[in-house]
């Protein structure tokens, strides 16, 4: 599968939902993807989480007979969900602003998924959604995001354990203006 067709496959609100819930080495259902993502159908979970198999994003990694019926727990091909920096470059403005909405879209579903709980509660659980204009040089913006990757890429290999909370990092750089003509490159 190419790029292009993987950001297509991903590029849908519950299935980037379900890849994220999956994170951590997880080994989840159907059912319990369900429970997870309560407020879509069992019937979308299903075809969602069969097309991403079927696309080998997620693969069976355990079959057992319950009452009578196969149940299978499905994990995520890490391998498989890798977006690398010359695809993204050769992405059109079209194709940014389908994966941007569609990542706007999660967001926003995961945030009302989670105030949708029984007793929310931003300020212990540290929520953040601040937004900061900030003027940056080339080199700068460069030393932000390597300073940012070095923090974040260890902990993307946490696993899940009784005192982790698995949260939701969004990243989003972009100018908001156009700079000067004699700095343009």
């Amino acid at each position: 599968m190419d790029t292009l067709e993987l950001l297509e496959l991903l590029a849908h609100p519950v299935r980037l939902r379900i890849v994220h819930a999956m994170r951590g080495g997880r080994e989840l259902t159907t059912a319990q993807l369900c429970a997870r993502i309560p407020d879509t159908s069992k019937a979308m979970i299903y075809r969602h989480v069969d097309l991403l198999a079927t696309n080998g994003i997620l693969e069976v990694a355990d079959e057992r007979r319950v009452r009578g019926a196969v149940e299978r727990r499905f994990r995520l091909r890490l391998d498989r969900v890798v977006v690398d920096a010359d695809a993204v470059a050769a992405l059109s403005p079209d194709d940014h602003r389908r994966v941007f909405a569609t990542s706007m879209a999660v967001l926003a579903a995961e945030f009302n998924a989670y105030l949708d709980r029984d007793a929310p509660d931003p300020a212990a659980d540290l929520v953040g959604y601040r937004q900061h204009a900030i003027w940056l040089s080339r080199e700068e913006l460069e030393n932000m995001i390597d300073g940012l990757r070095r923090v974040i890429l260890p902990l993307l290999a946490n696993q899940p354990a009784p005192e982790r909370t698995q949260y939701l990092l969004s990243p989003i750089f972009f100018p908001i203006e156009q700079p000067p003509a004699a700095e343009q490159r």
